[in-house]
């Protein structure tokens, strides 16, 4: 009798999990051959067990599945963490790109175990390191990801924090949000979910506080931005206007 899947380690298997058939699986373009045993699989991935444990299905006959969608990279260490129960965390930060994958996958074989522990491995490689994702991986993550994600909403409260903390906002974040509207919403729930008392946000309607806004001579308000213009584009329109505004007085004159 054939264990019932349980990732969650609710029913345990009563014969190990090493003791069973071997399925074959094609992974990737090159169709790399990763024989591996049935029930292992089966116990942790639902997606497997609705394939090899299905009567009507072929493979559950043949022992046979193919995967050319998946990386083989991906599948590597999905396998390294198949038999050992065991995650490499990362070194560096370009480790993070597999690791990505790695959840990516996770996802599809609906493995919640190895998805929740990648999540905890990465947020705890940018905490240990004082350190934030940069752009290009949110991007990633909003690609790959659905609304409702863990690893999405770990990396938009990172970058709220950052956002929130840093003197200003840099040139290709600022790009980035004026395209992306959901990623600018999802910072500002983030934000949101920070449940700050209202004492410690500054209030733009209170005269007496400083609001963040220029008001020294020659300077610009937050008014006079356009979107889509940079600070120098303003400066240099305003020095354009002075000059404009020279030649007609000296013309009147």
């Amino acid at each position: 009798m054939s264990p019932e899947p349980s990732q969650n380690g609710d029913e345990k298997p009563r014969k190990p999990l090493h003791d069973s058939t071997l399925v074959d699986l094609y992974v990737g373009e090159e169709n790399n051959h990763y024989p591996l045993h049935e029930k292992l699989l089966c116990y942790h991935s639902p997606f497997f067990a609705s394939i090899f444990y299905n009567k009507d299905n072929k493979s559950s006959r043949t022992k046979e599945f193919g995967l050319p969608e998946i990386e083989d990279e991906s599948f590597a260490l999905f396998v390294g963490w198949l038999y050992s129960s065991a995650l490499r965390g990362p070194e560096e930060e370009k480790d993070i790109g597999p690791l990505l994958d790695l959840y990516f996958l996770a996802a599809k074989l609906q493995i919640e175990a190895l998805e929740t522990e990648i999540v905890e491995t990465v947020r705890a490689y940018y905490h240990n390191n004082e350190t934030y994702p940069g752009l290009r991986r949110v991007q990633y993550v909003y690609a790959n990801t659905d609304e409702d994600n863990v690893m999405r909403e770990m990396m938009v409260g990172s970058i709220a924090r950052y956002l929130t903390l840093a003197d200003s906002i840099p040139e290709h974040w600022a790009k980035a949000l004026k395209k992306n509207g959901q990623l600018s919403v999802d910072i500002i729930r983030s934000i949101q979910q920070w449940h700050l008392e209202a004492r410690q946000v500054p209030d733009a309607r209170d005269a007496s506080v400083d609001r963040g806004r220029n008001t020294f001579k020659g300077a610009v308000g937050f008014s006079h931005v356009e979107e889509g213009s940079s600070m120098e584009d303003v400066k240099e329109e305003d020095e354009e206007e002075e000059e404009q505004s020279q030649v007609n007085g000296n013309g009147s004159a």
